[in-house]
């Protein structure tokens, strides 16, 4: 059985370290090995990591950033299939063994994925997520990431592509998947292995800056300056363009910033007007402007319950 080594950034996140590197160290799966690095965390992550003593690999260093953190952990790794966990995220007891059968069983997939859950900061179950089924025409010019938490891949593929990009923070997952995906497809996991938290802190559900929020269309930009793009899809540019500033608005509405998403959302529409009225984007909009006031609700709720019922 291939070794896997699954590398943990860990950046402030002491809250939630324990039951990431929990999930991973109660893998029904023997040929596993576990990188956690700090990556210069101001709170108390390095104790958290003391308690392990020498269970796994872990040291702290200077902030670097989480692409550079990954690259640098996936340097030191021995295993043929590798892997990443957030360090508010978790692993189901047997992503790692399904994962590995799923790779071993279609030898053309460089990546496997899975469904997962959304949590909240105590671990409770907020609702399931199926990911979408890989496409990879869709997921250029749809500015869809089909692999959420716990996805698994070959190290010679993911060598080939250059690793995560550090000039991006928001989307350096998607940015590398979309290079990956050039050396051969993903593999969908109808099954739930792992759990994505939500909480206030979490960068997904968090303001961005105009930077971050903007970085979406420079990823589409780098990706059509790659050689060897399939014609199909050099073809569907303007379209690939338009999915990625609806993306921008998004995360613009998200942050309150209205005037800068109602401007991106009226160059995509330009771009791409069919677009503009499919469900994928009507919901993306939808989530800008509504997703993070619900989530902050249900945690004020809950914060609410908590010091009633202490």
């Amino acid at each position: 059985m291939p070794w896997v080594s699954i590398v943990i950034p860990a950046y402030n996140h002491a809250r939630y370290l324990s039951e990431a590197i929990d999930s991973i160290l109660s893998q029904d799966y023997p040929n596993l090995e576990l990188i956690v690095l700090d990556d210069g965390s101001t709170d108390n992550t390095r104790a958290v990591l003391e308690n392990y003593g020498n269970r796994f690999y872990w040291e702290s260093q200077k902030n670097m950033g989480q692409a550079n953190t990954l690259n640098k952990g996936w340097g030191m790794a021995k295993g043929e299939i590798l892997a990443y966990l957030s360090a508010d995220d978790l692993l189901s007891p047997q992503a790692t063994i399904t994962s590995v059968r799923c790779l071993l069983d279609n030898p053309d997939s460089v990546l496997c994925y899975g469904d997962f859950r959304l949590i909240d900061s105590e671990s409770r179950v907020i609702r399931t997520v199926v990911a979408p089924e890989y496409n990879y025409r869709e997921m250029v010019t749809r500015f869809i990431c089909p692999p959420g938490p716990g996805a698994y891949f070959w190290r010679d593929a993911f060598v080939k592509t250059g690793g995560w990009d550090p000039s991006f923070r928001q989307y350096p997952d998607y940015d590398c998947w979309l290079r990956l995906g050039l050396i051969g497809p993903f593999t969908h996991i109808r099954e739930q292995l792992a759990a994505f938290r939500v909480h206030e802190d979490s960068q997904t559900f968090a303001q961005t800056t105009v930077e971050r929020a903007e970085e979406a269309l420079r990823v589409i930009e780098k990706y059509f300056l790659l050689p060897d793009i399939p014609v199909e899809i050099v073809s569907a540019k303007k379209l690939a363009l338009a999915s990625a500033r609806f993306q921008v608005a998004q995360l613009h509405f998200r942050s309150g910033r209205y005037k800068a998403g109602f401007l991106q959302l009226c160059k995509a529409t330009l771009m791409s007007p069919r677009t503009f009225f499919t469900f994928k984007v009507q919901r993306m909009l939808a989530n800008g402007f509504f997703n993070r006031f619900g989530h902050k609700l249900r945690w004020a709720i809950t914060n609410r319950l908590k010091d009633n019922n202490p």
